[in-house]
């Protein structure tokens, strides 16, 4: 059975979307949930930067495990027409696909936009650690993540 691919979007795919890769992951080990390859890349990343060094620290002080070897990619369209779905961390950066129909928000799917941390103290990260996994269950509802009966 081929497995849907969800892609987390944000601006430089340091930050925001790797956390929200990481705690998807997390998620669905909790809840046996398989036939996901969860991943994120970012709309003007530098590809091969690593997750900033604050993105890891709060993912590990919540116990959030994530790739070490982790590397950040730009988005492509060629990622986005394989995508099961695509979840941008902003209303604003969903609107920069043009009305794609596998293409959402998180404000669309958790009334919230998830904004960025990025050159902005330990705290900030805790927040926006925190809103992504506020976020999570109403993403794994409204995108229908569920095992295959």
């Amino acid at each position: 059975m081929k497995h849907k691919k969800i892609i987390f979007v944000c601006t430089g795919n340091t930050c925001r979307s790797p956390m929200a890769e990481a705690v998807l992951k997390d998620e669905l080990k909790q809840r046996k949930i398989r036939w996901y390859t969860i991943s994120s890349a970012g709309l003007r990343a530098a590809p091969g930067a690593s997750m900033s060094d604050n993105s890891k620290h709060v993912l590990q002080e919540a116990g959030i495990a994530y790739a070490p070897e982790f590397r950040a990619r730009r988005i492509t369209q060629k990622m986005v027409d394989d995508a099961y779905a695509v979840v941008c961390m902003t209303w604003e950066q969903m609107q920069q696909f043009n009305g794609a129909t596998n293409v959402t928000c998180m404000y669309e799917l958790s009334g919230k936009d998830i904004p960025d941390p990025y050159g902005q103290n330990i705290d900030a990260y805790r927040k926006t650690l925190h809103l992504i996994c506020e976020c999570m269950p109403a993403v794994i509802r409204k995108l229908e993540i569920k095992n295959k009966k």
